[in-house]
C-alpha cells in the first residue's frame, strides 16, 4: 500500500525556499545572487501550485489548471533569467562591477 505525502509537508517545504530566496534577493549586494534568490522563490511557488494541483482538484486528470500556471511561471523564469543575466553582463561590461549598491546607471 502506498501512503501519500501529506500537504503540509509540501507548503512547509516551499515556505522554508521562499524564506531562503527572499533572504537572498534582500540582503545580498551582488546582482547574480539577488537573481538567484528570485528564482528560488520562483520553485517555492512552482511547488505551492503544483501540491495545490494534486491534492485540491477533485479529479487531477481533468483540472489541469495548477499544471498550466506552473508553466507559466517557469516560462516567466527563464525569460527573467535570460534578461536579467543580459542586463547583468552589460552593466559589468560598462561599470567592471555587478554590485547593486555601486550601479548608477540614472543618476546625473
Amino acid at each position: 500500500m502506498i501512503t501519500q505525502i501529506p500537504l503540509v509537508y509540501y507548503l512547509a517545504l516551499a515556505a522554508a525556499l521562499f524564506c531562503v530566496g527572499s533572504f537572498g534577493a534582500l540582503a545580498r549586494r551582488n546582482a547574480i545572487a539577488v537573481l538567484m534568490g528570485i528564482e528560488l522563490m520562483l520553485n517555492a511557488v512552482n511547488i505551492n501550485l503544483v501540491a495545490f494541483w494534486r491534492y485540491g482538484a477533485a479529479d487531477p486528470v481533468v483540472n489541469q489548471a495548477g499544471i498550466v500556471f506552473a508553466l507559466f511561471v517557469i516560462t516567466l523564469a527563464a525569460a527573467e533569467a535570460a534578461v536579467g543575466l543580459a542586463l547583468i553582463i552589460a552593466i559589468y561590461r560598462s561599470r567592471d562591477t555587478v554590485n547593486i549598491e555601486e550601479i548608477d546607471l540614472l543618476k546625473w
